[in-house]
C-alpha cells in the first residue's frame, strides 16, 4: 500500500496495515486517527510516540503475539511472517545461548524477552539480553515499550511503499 493510499483509505484498510505492526487498539486507533501523514518518516515517528506510554496490560497483550527470540514463529499470520523475517539474523549456533537467556529473563520478569532483532546480530541480541537482566521490572517495562515501538515502526515502513517503489 502506498502512503497516499494509507492516508485516504477506510479505517478497515488502514487497520489491515497498522494492526499487524502492533496489535494494541489504543495505539493503532491513535495512529489511524492521526492521518494523513506527510511522509513515511512522519508515520514512523507517530508510531514511536502515539498512545505513550503503553500500559503493562497492553504490553503483555502485545507480547502474546511475539515468539521467543531464537524460536521460529509458527503459523501464517502477518505477525508470524514479520517475526520470522526480523529474526533471520539469529542462527542455530546462538539458539542454546538464547534459550538459556530466555529462561533467565522469563524467570525474572515473567514475560517473553522482546528485542528489535532487525539489524542486530545474535551477539548483539545476547548482549542486550544480559544487560536487560540487570533492569528492575519498572525499567524493563519502559524498555519493552520502546522495543515494541521500534518493531512497529519498522513493520509499518516495510508495509507502506514509497511512490517510487511501484513501477
Amino acid at each position: 500500500m502506498l502512503l497516499e493510499e494509507f492516508n485516504s483509505s477506510t479505517r478497515d484498510a488502514a487497520l489491515s496495515v497498522a494492526k499487524p505492526a502492533l496489535d494494541i487498539p489504543r495505539w493503532y486507533d491513535a495512529l489511524i486517527a492521526g492521518r494523513p501523514y506527510a511522509s513515511i518518516d512522519a508515520l514512523t515517528d507517530a508510531a514511536m510516540h502515539v498512545a505513550a506510554p503503553l500500559t503493562e496490560a497492553e504490553l503483555d497483550a502485545a507480547l502474546a503475539h511475539h515468539p521467543r527470540i531464537g524460536e521460529r514463529a509458527q503459523g501464517d499470520s502477518p505477525e508470524a511472517a514479520h517475526a520470522r523475517s526480523e529474526q533471520a539474523g539469529v542462527d542455530a549456533s546462538a539458539a542454546d545461548a538464547l534459550a538459556a537467556g530466555n529462561r533467565a529473563y522469563e524467570a525474572k520478569f515473567d514475560r517473553v524477552y522482546l528485542v528489535r532483532a532487525a539489524g542486530r546480530s545474535a551477539d548483539d541480541i545476547l548482549a542486550l539480553l544480559q544487560e536487560r537482566l540487570g533492569n528492575t521490572p519498572e525499567q524493563e517495562l519502559a524498555v519493552i515499550d520502546q522495543q515494541l515501538r521500534e518493531i512497529a515502526a519498522l513493520r509499518l515502513a516495510g508495509a507502506i511503499e514509497t511512490e517510487g517503489a511501484r513501477a
